[in-house]
Formats: structure tokens, C-alpha cells, sequence
């Protein structure tokens, strides 16, 4: 199985993200693409075990980001 397999499987179900910096969001991953850039729809912003929910769309860099975890 290659890790875009993965992302696949996850599309429209929670997901964790973990960014450079030491942010992490959780939300439903709507869509991806080849540079592993995500949205996110009703997401939540963990910083320091503070959780904020973000409202709307979230657009996640691929660049910024160290692991998905479905």
C-alpha cells in the first residue's frame, strides 16, 4: 500500500495533522493533492494541549507538515 493510498482511504473521516512548530490540527479531510497540501472542514487547531476550532475551511502546506495520521 503507498501512503496516497492511505490518504485516500481517509478522505471525508478525521484525521490528525502534525505541522512543523509543533501545531496539530484535527478535522475531516475533504480533499489532497500531490504535494500532500490538505483541507480540512471542521477543524481544530492543538497548541500546547489547547484545542481552538477554526471555522470554515482549513488549507493545510504540504511543506509545513511532519506526519497525517487517519
Amino acid at each position: 500500500m503507498r501512503p496516497l493510498d492511505v490518504l485516500q482511504q481517509s478522505l471525508h473521516k478525521r484525521v490528525l495533522v502534525e505541522m512543523k512548530g509543533g501545531r496539530s490540527y484535527r478535522g475531516v479531510l475533504d480533499a489532497y493533492d500531490q504535494h500532500l497540501n490538505l483541507v480540512l472542514s471542521a477543524a481544530e487547531e492543538v497548541v500546547n494541549d489547547q484545542v481552538t476550532p477554526r471555522g470554515g475551511v482549513t488549507l493545510l502546506r504540504g511543506d509545513s507538515i511532519v506526519y497525517i495520521s487517519p
